[in-house]
């Protein structure tokens, strides 16, 4: 495999990411993307950003600019592309299409495709009657060799047509620099559709003609389309081409196996952006999704990546999408935020409440309080709402700890209620040292008896950060207040 890569030593290494915008960028597509970053970057070779979006039907302008959005959220930069230019531009399909065409002329005009006028439905037809007989079902070939003058004929009846490539019956062979050795029996295919109309190019051609024209050497994709691969080396052949080197990432699966796609829940990389995980966690995450450095290392900035990066350590089976593993990148990501960065971050997943009515200062202490039980960005505004509402709605149950009865809680809860009405600081350390020893004194056994209704009175959780922490980011008086309507509830 490492052959493959030397004979690029004097050529320069082009790989490209073409995602067809007909929906949000797929966090497989992304990672498809995060590869052919790492493999470039690592042998000092260029992306180059490709819009296929000859699906006019299905494909929208505002797809194109959250896949470029994203991208740029995730911090992959790419050398070409339709908002940088470049000199083998134009970078979406759409704007190529006479260049599409000049290759198709070229090909009929070579008797290397051909018009095709069957119909559908009688294709349909042949297709079920080879299945029933154990065959592989494929074009029979039935336009190949039509006369011009017929033809001309089904062009001036406006007889429906399509534009099929001649496949010659050999073994089509190529070296993946994953799968190494991979071969396909032509025999197989039939003639295969490259084009509905001369302005309506198909995806095997269009990325054959646009792989030749921009300098692609590597083509690195996922396994979906290795059955692509032998139609487009054949295309390559035909128009003599030079061949491109290819590397099949393997799929991505859920947790029972099965290929993750677009009904399996979120799948889009701006779902996860929405969620609030961090870029560089889902950075960190997708390269190990069919990657593995040999170690037992798993954190990694991009840069890091980069440098540890081998197309040889990818893996042949397929990738499961590890949730939990992606929590736990997440969560480290976020422990490593300074405090004003969090805060920052976080601040729009609390829009709905009156933030203001803390000061900045106040607010990293809130978000600090939950640094550490922060899965997700998201998960801030139900940890912490109870800060910013007036009145707490919760079941007075929770307020006991363990076999208490109202009568013991409303006892603790007064206790509690006595002793911060005269403490002399109200920080969290002193609070925490005051309220501890008072905690010994109302109960020797078990400082829950005081400070459990304490902390739920304050919160109307049943879990939360510390009694100390909430007193002091919310001050005596609402402190008080909040331990009196607690009180309230067990009147």
């Amino acid at each position: 495999m490492l052959k493959k890569l030397i004979k690029f030593k004097n050529k320069e290494i082009r790989v490209r990411f073409a995602p067809s915008p007909t929906g949000p960028l797929h966090i497989g597509n992304a990672r498809t993307l995060l590869f052919n970053y790492l493999f470039a970057k690592k042998y000092g070779g260029q992306i180059v950003l490709r819009i296929e979006d000859t699906d006019t039907q299905r494909s929208e302008l505002r797809w194109i600019q959250e896949i470029i959005d994203e991208l740029t959220w995730l911090g992959i930069e790419w050398d070409e592309g339709p908002d940088v230019g470049g000199k083998f531009g134009p970078y979406k399909q759409s704007q190529r299409l006479d260049i599409y065409k000049g290759y198709l002329e070229k090909l009929l005009q070579e008797k290397k495709a051909y018009y095709c006028f069957c119909l559908p439905e009688d294709l349909e037809a042949k297709r079920q009657d080879q299945q029933s007989r154990g065959l592989a079902p494929k074009y029979d070939g039935m336009c190949r060799d039509l006369l011009q003058k017929t033809i001309d004929q089904n062009f001036a009846k406006d007889t429906p047509s399509v534009i099929r490539f001649k496949i010659h019956e050999k073994k089509v062979k190529f070296t993946d620099l994953i799968r190494q050795e991979v071969e396909f029996d032509t025999s197989l295919m039939g003639d295969i559709i490259i084009a509905k109309t001369l302005n309506e190019p198909l995806y095997n051609f269009a990325v054959v003609v646009d792989d030749f024209l921009m300098h692609i050497s590597h083509v690195v994709r996922g396994e979906d389309h290795i059955s692509n691969t032998p139609r487009q080396i054949l295309l390559q052949e035909a128009l003599g081409f030079d061949k491109v080197i290819y590397a099949h990432l393997p799929l991505l699966l859920n947790p029972d196996k099965s290929k993750m796609s677009k009904r399996a829940g979120d799948v889009a990389v701006s779902d996860y952006h929405k969620n609030g995980y961090l870029s560089e966690a889902l950075i960190n995450f997708m390269a190990l999704l069919g990657w593995n450095p040999g170690t037992d290392k798993d954190i990694f900035t991009l840069s890091q990546l980069v440098k540890e990066f081998s197309i040889e350590k990818v893996q042949k089976s397929g990738a499961v999408f590890n949730l939990q593993k992606l929590d736990y990148l997440n969560g480290y990501y976020i422990r490593e935020k300074s405090p004003s960065s969090l805060t920052k971050l976080c601040l729009p997943y609390l829009a709905e409440f009156n933030a203001q009515q803390y000061s900045p200062k106040t607010l990293e202490k809130i978000i600090e309080a939950y640094k550490a039980r922060l899965k997700k960005l998201s998960d801030i505004k139900d940890l912490t709402d109870f800060f910013f509402v007036e009145k707490l709605q919760y079941d007075k149950k929770i307020l006991a700890w363990k076999e208490m009865g109202d009568r013991e809680v409303k006892a603790s809860l007064d206790h509690s209620a006595k002793t911060l009405s005269v403490a002399k600081k109200f920080d969290k350390k002193s609070l925490e040292e005051l309220l501890v020893a008072e905690a010994q004194k109302f109960n020797s056994k078990n400082r829950g008896y005081l400070l459990w209704p304490l902390r739920v009175a304050l919160s109307g959780k049943e879990a939360s950060a510390s009694p100390f922490e909430i007193a002091e980011i919310l001050g005596r008086e609402k402190t008080l207040q909040r331990i009196s309507d607690a009180m309230s509830k067990l009147s």
